[in-house]
């Protein structure tokens, strides 16, 4: 089934795949859900359009990619896991069901408690207490008109009456498309060259990837481009807030900017990357970062992949919150995934869907766009159907995790998952302190330091 799947998301993508070899030890995780499936299906999606890159076999590991799936659960720093849910996310039983707040970020966290008529600094008890007096859809309604993030719990049948439901639906899994106008002739691989195809060149030498992303799903497509050889440049600013583990944890092989779009200077170097990059990956609500579509639309031979939580409805979302909003995490209390499934899922999916977007650019020319979504990929997670009713939690990660130093301690991590022609992907280094390096390619300035 895993290796069939793999090869319908090829064909909808437009790429031929080469078989995929799956291994399968029994490993599964406690969800009535087939997130085995789902895991090793992305996974070995991303794998395949990989080794069709270099004309080689791919293989992929179920017990390995259930652990990707986990890589933040495993991730240490000095042999200390960090925290990756504040004081006041998490459910909330209210008046007629239940509702999830995502309150990671502080200003989502004070948007959420001026929403429920609370000051600053209010406890999670008060929360409670200001939730159960409500309707579950009243409190994501005041907390998402606040610009806060919430969802109500539904069932299955209420979310596909929701008009993003039915917009979702209508879209493929991962929707790769031409950008109608751009008739340029095919690309070599990558533009401008690189090493890919070579021996002993990894898949992914030599392409530029500008990763404009953060929390997981966008960050785990970008850290997997970066083990097959890409250069990929994280954008951030100093004033934008990270989950502390998540995002050293999901920048093993990149490097990091920080730049201020308010400023001409900022704006310039913007134009710059993305005008010489290969692939841009944003992870925003559609219609954020205006600057870079229109940036976009210039540059010839661009691959454009843009990952949201509902599609081209827009609003905000988490994985969290879009398990409720869908009815995947059903139940009394809510039963949530047991991992970040949709996060992971459509971050692999997404690396997937890049790979495959240049692959036709060296074979037809033009310009490419990705577009994914963590709504419709729960609703590819339901329609795989159901595996045991409850399985035991069956995960090993011994031979799956690694060690490296870093700026920040000693990190212990989740190895990539799949292998292509024998060999496993890999990160040259380590995570890098957020802005640690100018807005340039990795070529560039290792022509800098030269002269």
């Amino acid at each position: 089934m895993t290796a069939k799947l793999i090869q319908e998301l090829g064909t909808s993508a437009g790429v031929t795949l080469p078989e995929v070899r799956v291994t399968d030890d029994g490993s599964r995780l406690p969800s009535a859900y087939r997130v085995e499936v789902a895991a090793a299906v992305s996974v070995g999606a991303a794998t395949a359009a990989a080794a069709a890159v270099l004309g080689t076999e791919a293989e992929v590991s179920v017990r390995e990619a259930l652990v990707a799936f986990r890589d933040e659960r495993y991730f240490r720093i000095d042999g200390e896991q960090g925290e990756l849910w504040a004081e006041l996310s998490g459910d909330y039983r209210t008046a007629d069901g239940w509702v999830r707040l995502h309150c990671n970020f502080d200003h989502h966290r004070d948007a959420a408690l001026r929403a429920l008529g609370l000051p600053r600094g209010s406890d999670r008890e008060a929360v409670r207490r200001a939730c159960a007096s409500r309707t579950a859809l009243e409190v994501e309604r005041r907390v998402t008109e606040r610009n806060g993030c919430a969802a109500a719990l539904r069932t299955p049948q209420e979310w596909r009456e929701d008009p993003r439901a039915r917009t979702v639906a209508r879209t493929p899994l991962v929707e790769v498309t031409r950008v109608p106008g751009d008739g340029g002739s095919p690309h070599g691989w990558p533009l401008g060259g690189g090493r890919a195809g070579r021996e002993g060149g990894r898949a992914l030498d030599g392409v530029r990837v500008l990763d404009l992303t953060r929390v997981i799903a966008g960050p785990v497509a970008t850290r997997t481009m970066a083990a097959y050889g890409a250069d990929v440049l994280k954008v951030g600013a100093p004033d934008l807030p990270e989950v502390p583990g998540l995002v050293i944890s999901t920048a093993f092989g990149k490097r990091s900017c920080h730049l201020d779009l308010r400023s001409s200077e900022g704006r310039r170097a913007l134009a710059g990357l993305v005008g010489s990059a290969d692939v841009v990956v944003r992870a925003v609500r559609p219609g954020t970062l205006g600057i870079v579509d229109e940036l976009a639309e210039r540059t010839q031979g661009l691959v454009s992949v843009d990952i949201t939580a509902y599609g081209p409805t827009g609003g905000r979302g988490f994985d969290s919150l879009v398990q409720m909003a869908t009815g995947i995490a059903g139940g009394d209390p809510p039963r949530p995934l047991p991992a970040q499934v949709l996060d992971h899922a459509t971050g692999y999916l997404a690396a997937f869907g890049a790979i495959a977007a240049l692959l036709r650019r060296r074979a037809e020319g033009g310009s490419w766009r990705v577009r994914l979504s963590l709504a419709r990929t729960a609703q590819w997670l339901d329609e795989l159907g159901r595996g045991e009713p409850e399985p035991a939690d069956r995960l090993e990660a011994t031979g799956s995790l690694g060690e490296m130093d870093s700026d920040f301690g000693r990190l212990t991590y989740v190895l990539p998952p799949g292998r292509i022609g024998g060999r496993r992907p890999g990160w040259t280094s380590p995570p890098p302190r957020q802005g640690a390096d100018l807005p340039v390619w990795r070529d560039d300035a290792q022509r800098a330091r030269e002269v």
